[in-house]
Order: C-alpha cells, then sequence, then structure tokens
C-alpha cells in the first residue's frame, strides 16, 4: 500500500470516528482482541515449533484460548500470557576443571611426579612382559635348522639296467609308458642303462653319445625324459665304458686314458640332452691311474653353470665290501653317492653289517651314503636274501641314514633266472589259476609294503634326515631309532634268526609303549597296535617299524 492511500485511510477513519462514538469502548476491545489474536497465534505457532505436544495437549490449550478469548471480549480488555520456554536445553554441569585451572595444575611439582610415577609404572610393566616372553622362548625346546639336502636325498633311487627287460616294447618308449607306475613308487630318480653303444671289449669301438638300436633311438630318450621330469623324477645315465666286457669297466689300464678323455664330451653331450647325474662303475680305476682328467670328469658332472643351475649328481659304483674301504673311497674320489657290498648279507653277519653302517654314519654326512642289495653285477634282492625277506630287507634300505637304491623288479620280488635281468612282471587282469594267483597277491602285497615305505619316508624328517641312534645290536638282530628334532620317533628291528627273538629295549630316548606303524608280519604285530619296548617280540624273518611320539 502507497502513502497516499494510507492517508486516506486514515482520513476515513477520522472522519467515522464521530459516528461511531457512541461505542468507543467496543472498538478498543476488538482492537485489543486482534491484537491479541494475533500474538497468540504467533505465540502458539512458537509453542509449537519449539516443544512436541501430544494431541490431547493442542486441544486443551485451543479450548484454553478460546475460554481467555471470550472472556476478553466479554471484559473489554486482554491478557495476554507468553508462556516460558519449559524445554531449553538441558544445563550442562562440569565438575572438574577448567582449561586454565588444568594448565595452572599442570605445572606444579605435584602433578609432575604424579606423571612420572605412571610413566614408570608403565615402561616397568612394559618391561617385564618383555622379560617374560623372553624367558618362555629360552626356556621352550629349540627347532633344530633343516639339514641341506639334494633331490637324490628325497627317495629311493630305481636302476633300470636293461630296457629290454623292463618292458615289452623292449625300448625307450615303453619305459616312457612305465612313468606314472613308477612315479607311485614315490621313487626321486630313475638311473638308466647303459644304452650307448659299446662293443664288448673294444675300446676303439666305443661311442657314448650314440644308443644302441636296441634300446632305442635319441628322440625316444628325450621324450622318457620329458615324461620323467614333470612326474617330478629325474634321470641318471649310466656310462661305464665297458659294461658289456670281461676286462673291467675302463678296459685295461692302457685304454683308460683316452676312455676317460673322450667321456668328458660325452658328459657335456648328455647334460645338455637333461639328463640329472651320471652313474660309473670301477671310480677307484680312474680316480687313481688319471686322477687330472677324473678332476676333470668330476667338475663337468657336479658344477653347477648358467646353463645348468640345478644340481647334478655323480654316482659311484664299486665291488669294496668293507667300510673302511668305502669310507677311503667316498672322501678320495668325491662322488656325490658311492654304491657299495657293504650290506650284502653274504659278506658279514648282522652284527658286522650293523657296525659298518655306525661306522660309514660316524664318518661320514648322510646326504652321501647310499645302501643298496643287488645290481647290474650282483642280481636281484629276492634272489640274494629270498623271497620271504624281501620286505625285511625292503624296511631296512628305506629306513637307514641315506640314499635307498634298489634294482627295478625288486619291490615285486623279482627273481633272477638264468641271467641277472629276468622279465619285469607287470600285473594284467587277465584270469589266472590258483598258483598263480597266489604269487600276484605276494606281489602286490609286496609292492604295497614297499610303497608305504617310501610313502612314508618321504614325508617324516625323522626317516627322510633323522639322526641314527643304534639300540641293539646281535648276530641275528638288530634295533635303532631315527630321531629328528620334535618330529614322531621311528624304531626299526629285524630279526634274521629262525626261531622267535625277544628285544628288551631301553634308553633315555625310549618310552615304555611305542604303536606298529608297518610289520612284515601283520597278524603278529598288527598295524595300530601298541608294543611294550621293554619286551619286543619279532618271530622269524621278522621285521617292524614303530613310532612314538616326540614328549619334550
Amino acid at each position: 500500500m502507497n502513502t497516499e492511500e494510507t492517508n486516506v485511510d486514515l482520513q476515513e477513519t477520522k472522519d467515522a470516528e464521530p459516528k461511531d462514538a457512541a461505542d468507543p469502548p467496543q472498538v478498543a476491545a476488538d482492537a485489543d482482541a486482534t491484537e491479541a489474536d494475533v500474538s497468540e497465534a504467533d505465540l502458539d505457532q512458537e509453542d509449537q515449533e519449539k516443544q512436541p505436544m501430544t494431541g490431547g495437549d493442542r486441544d486443551q490449550e485451543a479450548q484454553s484460548a478460546g475460554g481467555d478469548a471470550a472472556a476478553a471480549e466479554k471484559n473489554g480488555s486482554v491478557k495476554l500470557k507468553i508462556p516460558e520456554e519449559e524445554e531449553e536445553e538441558e544445563e550442562v554441569k562440569f565438575t572438574g576443571l577448567s582449561k586454565e585451572e588444568l594448565l595452572r595444575v599442570a605445572g606444579t611439582p605435584g602433578w609432575v611426579r604424579t606423571r612420572w610415577a605412571l610413566l614408570v609404572v608403565f615402561w616397568l610393566g612394559w618391561l617385564g612382559m618383555l622379560a617374560g616372553a623372553v624367558l618362555i622362548i629360552l626356556q621352550a625346546p629349540r627347532c633344530r635348522d633343516l639339514p641341506t639336502t639334494n633331490w637324490w636325498n628325497n627317495g629311493p633311487l630305481y636302476q633300470i639296467g636293461n630296457i629290454q627287460a623292463f618292458t615289452d616294447a623292449r625300448n625307450l618308449k615303453g619305459l616312457e609308458q612305465k612313468i606314472d607306475r613308477l612315479s607311485q613308487l614315490k621313487v626321486k630318480g630313475l638311473v638308466v642303462g647303459p644304452i650307448h653303444v659299446a662293443p664288448s671289449d673294444e675300446a676303439m669301438s666305443l661311442r657314448f653319445e650314440e644308443i644302441s638300436p636296441e634300446a632305442g633311438n635319441l628322440e625316444q630318450f628325450k621324450g622318457f625324459v620329458q615324461a620323467a621330469h614333470k612326474k617330478g623324477i629325474s634321470v641318471v645315465l649310466d656310462l661305464t665304458p665297458n659294461y658289456q666286457g670281461s676286462s673291467g669297466p675302463w678296459f685295461s689300464n692302457i685304454s683308460v686314458t683316452n676312455v676317460a678323455e673322450r667321456l668328458k664330451s660325452a658328459l657335456v653331450f648328455w647334460l645338455n640332452e637333461g639328463v640329472d647325474g651320471i652313474q660309473l662303475s670301477g671310480v677307484e680305476r680312474v680316480s687313481t691311474v688319471v686322477p687330472s682328467l677324473w678332476a676333470d670328469i668330476r667338475a663337468i658332472v657336479q658344477n653347477e653353470t648358467d646353463d645348468r643351475p640345478n644340481k647334478r649328481v655323480l654316482i659311484g659304483i664299486t665291488d669294496r665290501s668293507s667300510a673302511d674301504d668305502v669310507s677311503s673311497l667316498l672322501s678320495s674320489t668325491g662322488v656325490d653317492l658311492l654304491i657299495s657290498r657293504v650290506l650284502r648279507p653274504t659278506d658279514a653277519d648282522a652284527a658286522e653289517r650293523a657296525q659298518s653302517i655306525q661306522r660309514l654314519y660316524s664318518s661320514h654326512n648322510q646326504t652321501k651314503l647310499a645302501w643298496s642289495l643287488g645290481g647290474r653285477a650282483e642280481g636281484h634282492l629276492a634272489s640274494l636274501v629270498g623271497p620271504a625277506m624281501v620286505k625285511l630287507h625292503q624296511l631296512l634300505l628305506l629306513t637307514l641314514p641315506g640314499t635307498p637304491v634298489f634294482n627295478y623288479g625288486d619291490e615285486i620280488g623279482l627273481m633272477d633266472e638264468d641271467n641277472k635281468f629276468p622279465k619285469m612282471l607287470w600285473d594284467s587282469d587277465e584270469e589266472l589259476n590258483g598258483t598263480l594267483q597266489e604269487e600276484r597277491a605276494e606281489r602286490l602285497s609286496c609292492r604295497s609294503f614297499f610303497h608305504s615305505l617310501s610313502e612314508l619316508r618321504g614325508k617324516e624328517r625323522s626317516l627322510l634326515f633323522g639322526d641314527f641312534v643304534l639300540l641293539s645290536n646281535s648276530s641275528s638282530s638288530l634295533a635303532y631309532l631315527r630321531i629328528w628334532d620334535q618330529s614322531k620317533r621311528y624304531l626299526a628291528a629285524f630279526n634274521w634268526a629262525e626261531e622267535v627273538t625277544v628285544l628288551q629295549l631301553s634308553d633315555t630316548a625310549l618310552p615304555r609303549q611305542a604303536t606298529v606303524v608297518l610289520s612284515t608280519n601283520s597278524s603278529v604285530l598288527p598295524v595300530d597296535s601298541s608294543v611294550d619296548l621293554t619286551n619286543l617280540q619279532l618271530g622269524p624273518g621278522q621285521a617292524a617299524l614303530l613310532m612314538f611320539a616326540y614328549t619334550g
């Protein structure tokens, strides 16, 4: 509204006043009521925004407001009551010290002493906990560091000296087809050959780098090596020069120099084809006659290069059976493993055999020890010890500290026939008569025993690289412990006698009871049964592997 309109309204009001002079109180009351209504409405809206109320409260307040307004109209005046804010912010009660007071108190000597006392208590508590933790660590049994081992220490080696006898295909392709079966035995390496061309006793006709046509060809050899590596099995090639002759593995002394020199280039050739090691017979002869060439041979095989970063094994074979001779050759030749006749049962009784084992174990790291019964010259395990004692000797070889070496077929008790290379027997689904069924059942039982031992050896640290502790040794029985740190302990017990033997074993490392893990006669010593070590009974030709836990 502009100013002129306001003035007109005011003038009209003044002009109208005389006419309504008779009712001035009523006009004043109406004006006051209007102002009161507006004020009350504003207050009501403000109250609604400031404080919650229920529907009943609002109705009651409206009725009260209406009653008051009516009374005001009746009396000619309006009484306004402005409600106090009922819901003020809650009063904050502070009973502590203000910031200024805290600053003043913090600087007082009493507060400083208190603060330092609290700091001392904290650090003393922390140091006490640290000292307790250190004490616990020092009192706890210490774990030994795992020894450094090579791939050839982690499982048995399996020798296949005659490819034609091992597979029906009679060549390296047939050998490749048997890799899956060999992998099931948990072997870590296959020692193959010799397969090179070497006419008997003819040094000049020797051709190291050429595969004999009866064994196959180079492409078949490469396929076999690749298949083995895919299964985690290493391949060792036997390169003994005169392996078919009678004048010795290195021909005559006159030819040793020439043959050893030619061998050097052959080693490089076969290592480049992927082989993981070399085996040689008669190592004492070549190492003695031509020591400088022997040093070259060792360097080619054993030294790691950028092209061949993985370790290669150099295995020597000797016909020595004395522990002292074998120990001396291990040191002088520098081979990684030396296969000997130390364990041949015809060369020593059980007591002498155990003493030889102890002597070699005491003189050399067990990663250098190899244990074997049989081979190209000796034949198969079953023919040497008898079919009934095959499992006993399997247990012996697979629990001694070192690398066990088996001839093909030793896992099933294969017997020699008219030569040292009998045809390998592979199980089939063909129907067999009663006798043949019994023979097959025995082969399967023997193979299962071998598999269980080989698998256990690869899993248990005490059997893999544990300490060797001789417990009992006699002309007919033997017992020893394999122990590693806080791992489970294993006790191997053997009875070569034809009658029952009772072993009364007692040692600070032994408990009273142990559990049977494997037994060559499960009807007498069932697996998982508990036995008394102070009165351990073994039947004729029986052996058992027992286990007990580390107790601190």
